[in-house]
This record gives structure tokens, C-alpha cells and sequence, in this order.
């Protein structure tokens, strides 16, 4: 399992495509997810920025895996992004029941971020919900690549203000190592 972590617009779901057309492999995004199967309030309620339980966001990753091959390589896209999640999935490893090739943490400039979440046009990219995104990533999400990496998980930092190709080329270079 490769992770791709970062906060929104550092290129998360770019790399994922990009890996699942070149490689074949299973791609896992939570937001792709998260904006098909989540309705009714809490699809009102994440779409104002509103960030979805630790219980509902397991709940629903831990049934998408149930739908493909763990033995076989896959992305996980946006997965963990709190202790809570990152403790289920190190239990997950450490049980064997998934194998963690590497952590990639895309990181990227507010401005670039800005710019980028703003031109693909979707409902929940205002500039206030981006904004949030990204102190909530800073706070949230940040102390637990940190905290990955302290439990022994192969983290890497990859600059992701660079274009789609420069920053899928970097990561391949240290899969290759």
C-alpha cells in the first residue's frame, strides 16, 4: 500500500491516476468516496467544509478495502488524517492485514493550493472552505505524518508545487530505491 497524503490541491488524486493508469493499481481516494456515497446533512455539512467523523471515515475505508486485492499494490488517498485513523491503520499493519510500502506527503504553498482548488471549480472549493482545509491539514493532518513516521512508517516529503509529472517522477525515484 502507497498512502498519499497532503493537504487539498497538493496533487493527491493527479499522483493516483497517474499511478493507477501506469501501474495498474487499485486507487483508494477518501474524497472520491466521500463525495459519492456520503448524503443527505453530512453531505451538506462536508460540503461547507465540515469534516467527517474519525468512526463514519474507518467505517467506509475499511469497507473499500474489503472490495480489493490487499496482496496486491494499491493507493490510499487521504487516509489518515487523525490519530484515531492512523492508529487503526497501524494496527492493520501490524496485524498483517495490509502491507505499507510508503507514505508520500505532498506538500504544496498555500498559494498554489489556492490557485489550483480555484480553477477545478467544485461546489466545496471557496475560498473560505480552502482556507480551512488547510489549517485544519497544518493542525490535524501534519502531526500525524509525524506521527506515522515516529511508529516507524517509510515517510517521504515530496514537493508538490511542482508539476504533475516532476512530482510523480520523485516519487517513482524513491520507490525504485
Amino acid at each position: 500500500m502507497i498512502i498519499l497524503m497532503g493537504v487539498a490541491g497538493a496533487g493527491k488524486s493527479m499522483q493516483g491516476r497517474l499511478f493507477a493508469d501506469e501501474h495498474g493499481y487499485a486507487w483508494v481516494s477518501t474524497g472520491e468516496l466521500f463525495r459519492v456515497l456520503v448524503t443527505g446533512e453530512r453531505r451538506a455539512e462536508m460540503l461547507s467544509g465540515k469534516l467527517l467523523s474519525d468512526e463514519e471515515v474507518i467505517e467506509l475505508v475499511d469497507k473499500t478495502l474489503k472490495l480489493i486485492d490487499l496482496n496486491e499494490e494499491f493507493l490510499l488517498d487521504g487516509f489518515p488524517r487523525t490519530k484515531v485513523q492512523a492508529d487503526w491503520l497501524l494496527n492493520e499493519v501490524k496485524a498483517g492485514r495490509l502491507n505499507l510500502t510508503a507514505i508520500f506527503n505532498l506538500t504544496a504553498t498555500r498559494e498554489v493550493v489556492k490557485k489550483r482548488l480555484l480553477a477545478r471549480g467544485r461546489q466545496d472549493d471557496t475560498e473560505e472552505a480552502i482556507e480551512r482545509r488547510f489549517q485544519e491539514f497544518e493542525t490535524m493532518t501534519m502531526p500525524i505524518v509525524d506521527y506515522l513516521h515516529q511508529n516507524g512508517a517509510p515517510v517521504y516529503e515530496i514537493d508538490a508545487d511542482q508539476d504533475p509529472i516532476t512530482v510523480h517522477d520523485a516519487i517513482m525515484d524513491l520507490l525504485n530505491k
